[in-house]
């Protein structure tokens, strides 16, 4: 199915993406050194509840999961880059975490991730999520009514492919509004010109990830975490995107701070 917003779900969309960004740029301030992954899922779900909003996540069953996930943020450490089960480990210096929030307020859904290295991080590693992070922006500069999905496909693996990565094309972006996972799929690679034309009112989840030497997934033992084959590091950047009557709006930013 692939959902059009009208201008009131629209604002409600937008609600739901500061309430996005807001609770994973308040994670990340916390995250430190010491920090239990069980921490950051109680976190979360204290303000998820707080904003009178629902996870997407608790609930959560796909076909390729081993549900339900049971948990209220997706938690990925250094090979580990999809769908990472929050468990009871303590992060460590230099640890690369991903975190991943979808949560629906007013009923509507918002989905964003966020990358980076706690405490010291090293400078492949740093390329790796800013790889990431600018697949991300390329994508979103190219969304606008008329342009053509696999536009904003291509943008993204132009760079993750120019910067000498693989990428995998098992999991991508997705279209998002009343639920999380929608039609279209957006894949990190693809062709300039074709698929599905956008329209003002859809909602794009978009999001690049990548693995620093292979474009193998393998699935953990608890059949939801999604780790490189190699074990080699990983990174995932992720936000929500609105097509606009004359562009786009990305709704997951967090809410700017006085100062910031």
């Amino acid at each position: 199915m692939i959902e059009i917003l009208d201008a009131r779900q629209l604002e409600r969309a937008r609600a739901t993406g500061r309430l996005v960004g807001d609770i994973l740029a308040t994670v990340r301030e916390r995250a430190t050194v010491g920090t239990n992954l069980l921490e950051i899922d109680a976190w979360t779900r204290r303000m998820i509840e707080d904003a009178g909003a629902q996870s997407c996540y608790v609930d959560y069953e796909p076909s390729f999961g081993r549900g339900p996930f049971g948990h209220y943020i997706c938690t990925s450490v250094n090979d580990a880059v999809l769908h990472g089960l929050p468990h009871d480990r303590v992060l460590a210096d230099g640890d690369l975490l991903t975190l991943d929030l979808a949560v629906l307020l007013h009923g509507v859904a918002a989905d964003s991730a966020v990358s980076f290295v706690v405490g010291t991080g090293t400078p492949q590693d740093e390329a790796l999520i800013a790889t990431t992070e600018r697949a991300l922006a390329a994508a979103v500069d190219t969304v606008a009514p008329g342009v053509r999905l696999g536009d904003v496909s291509h943008a993204i693996g132009s760079v993750l492919e120019g910067a000498g990565y693989s990428v995998n094309t098992q999991f991508g972006g997705h279209g998002i509004g009343s639920t999380m996972h929608q039609d279209p799929h957006v894949a990190n690679t693809g062709r300039p010109g074709r698929g599905y034309t956008l329209r003002p009112g859809l909602l794009l989840a978009i999001e690049p990830w990548v693995m620093a030497d292979t474009d193998r997934l393998v699935t953990d033992a608890d059949g939801w975490t999604l780790r490189s084959a190699t074990g080699c590091r990983t990174a995932h950047s992720e936000h929500t995107v609105a097509v606009t009557d004359d562009g786009h709006e990305v709704l997951t930013r967090p809410t700017p701070r006085p100062g910031g």
